[in-house]
């Protein structure tokens, strides 16, 4: 079905942070499948845990107690600090069970309205669309689901207005990334478990694209908030995750605190295929080689420069490139307009598009977030040598449009 607006690439193959199509071009890989392929392409070892596991056990029913699923879901509470985990198959369908858990805490208030933050992407399930403070994705689809409504982020007064009497949970990204690589601040988080706590409200996180290490640490907010005064002990109630999760396979979850862990009891939730032995194998050596080649140190350290790149490279090309902005490997650079640079206004494709075009031609993949922006979403064993390989492509390109 023609759902996507697919470029004129066709793949092949992989290896590492870089991909080749069928005509044997090779590219450098800084999109990571949207922020899925943490370890890149082809990995070894995610290889063998496939093989290995699918020689013992592919899917057994969620009727049964399988090793792998505790012991995941055991590494991800240890990151987090207590609560429980629920299994499912994508960023998606994780936020729908946040949904359902938001419902379940307010029913018997007569309370089920959650608060998203405008430009935000929360999936393309028919919640999903109407949790996503983006009027594009839901054109064609109403009437929406009831029970969402939208704020700007980063503004806590905003929020605190629009609170009503049915309002339940509060759901942002810690950084917003098909809103265009935008962190949340540490004094907005901070002022929102306040708010929550104050008013009874759950605060709910998608850290989908933002989490698994990404930032530098295992969520986003855990980075923002580093070293902040007042921080020490703050958590969400409930975070949704996938993407780097599985490393390309399919796999999502989403974690809940005590005391709201319980609330989704049996027969209020289930999934098929959430949480196979197959899946949670592959997870667990995700995390296994993360922490073994202190993967989150190299996404902190290699993201910091590349911004600082980004950043120098917009002030050299004030004309085509307005700003940087990131955390960790989630960085984005934002364009200018078609009127304000002449660069791009002999082509009637937004900015982002004729930018990442042009970097294709120069065997670099990149992700347009919206018209303005590009994203880096690279492996998070991306080496100082591939990361220059591609500031280079990038500046050759900025260059190009500089006339």
């Amino acid at each position: 079905m023609p759902t996507y607006g697919r470029f004129e690439i066709a793949l092949s193959h992989g290896s590492g942070s870089y991909v080749w199509d069928v005509a044997g071009k090779r590219y450098l890989d800084l999109g990571g499948g949207i922020a899925v392929c943490a370890l890149g392409h082809a990995n070894p070892e995610i290889t063998q845990a496939l093989i290995a596991q699918s020689q013992r056990l592919v899917h057994v029913s969620n009727l049964y107690y399988t090793e792998h699923q505790g012991r995941l879901a055991q590494q991800i509470t240890q990151h987090l600090g207590g609560g429980k985990v629920f299994f499912c198959n994508s960023g998606a369908e994780a936020n729908e069970g946040l949904y359902k858990l938001a419902r379940k805490r307010g029913h018997e208030e007569g309370r089920f309205e959650i608060l998203t933050a405008r430009n935000s992407f929360h999936g393309r399930t028919l919640a999903g669309i109407s949790a996503t403070g983006q009027d594009k994705v839901k054109k064609g689809f109403e009437p929406l689901v009831a029970g969402f409504r939208h704020v700007p982020f980063n503004d806590i007064e905003a929020l605190e207005n629009a609170l009503s009497p049915a309002t339940i949970a509060v759901l942002i990204e810690g950084i917003q990334g098909e809103g265009g690589i935008t962190p949340a601040t540490p004094n907005y988080l901070l002022a929102l478990r306040r708010l929550c706590d104050d008013r009874h409200l759950l605060l709910m996180m998608d850290g989908v694209q933002c989490g698994h290490f990404r930032s530098g640490r295992f969520q986003s907010f855990q980075r923002i908030l580093e070293n902040e005064p007042g921080s020490n002990g703050f958590q969400p109630d409930a975070i949704s995750m996938a993407k780097s999760l599985g490393g390309g396979f399919p796999m999502g979850a989403f974690w809940v605190r005590e005391p709201h862990a319980d609330l989704l009891g049996p027969g209020s939730h289930a999934t098929t295929f959430g949480g196979t032995p197959l899946g949670c194998a592959v997870a667990l050596k995700i995390f296994e080689v993360i922490e073994r080649e202190h993967l989150d140190q190299n996404a902190r350290v290699l993201g910091d420069w590349f911004l600082r790149e980004l950043e120098a490279l917009a002030a050299a090309h004030p004309a085509v490139l307005k700003t940087a902005r990131g955390m960790g490997l989630m960085l984005g650079f934002e364009l200018r307009d078609r009127d304000q640079a002449p660069g791009f206004a002999r082509v009637e494709k937004p900015p982002a598009l004729q930018f990442v075009n042009r970097l294709h031609e120069k065997g670099l993949l990149t992700v347009p977030s919206g018209n303005f922006v590009v994203r880096l979403l690279p492996p998070l064993n991306l080496s100082k040598h591939q990361a220059e390989e591609g500031l280079e492509i990038i500046a050759q390109t900025a260059r190009e449009f500089d006339i």
